[in-house]
């Protein structure tokens, strides 16, 4: 029984190190593709329908906009979208204008993207052209009305 036992334990230990393979998790792929026409349309949607593990795929010509949602990996599908349409492909890049600080500063309006969205950047150059220095919120919080303590020519 010393034998067999061992060998057992061995056996079920290799088994139980392939099981261990990370899966994906349930994720939101949102893709920026140019299409055209219908054809184009149908053949974005065509080359992630068959993957394992898509849920559903919704296409917004308009926006140039693809949606995947699934267990998926977003690199694969950004992958797979190239390789089987041909065309030009990037991850969404846009964020609603509302959830930005300043959406007009330079490196963050585009005038490509989509009504009522901005490019989602963490430049640091548009960061210190976007928030002002010190000097000038002391200058411009004494004029406020919200400040006791202001200047009462105002």
């Amino acid at each position: 029984m010393g034998v067999a036992a061992c060998l057992s334990d061995i056996y079920e230990r290799h088994r139980s190190r392939k099981k261990l393979k990370k899966k994906n998790q349930l994720q939101t792929v949102e893709i920026r593709v140019k299409m055209d026409c219908e054809g184009c349309e149908r053949r974005v949607r065509k080359s992630v329908e068959g993957m394992k593990g898509v849920s559903s795929v919704d296409v917004d010509p308009k926006k140039s906009k693809l949606t995947v949602v699934g267990y998926v990996d977003p690199d694969k599908v950004l992958h797979r979208v190239q390789h089987r349409t041909g065309k030009k492909a990037e991850k969404w890049p846009y964020v609603p204008y509302d959830v930005v600080d300043h959406p007009y500063v330079p490196g963050v309006y585009d005038k490509k993207a989509p009504p009522g969205f901005v490019r989602n950047t963490v430049d640091p150059e548009s960061m210190t052209l976007a928030r002002a220095s010190s000097t000038e919120i002391k200058y411009t919080t004494a004029f406020s009305d919200e400040n006791p303590t202001g200047c009462i020519v105002m």
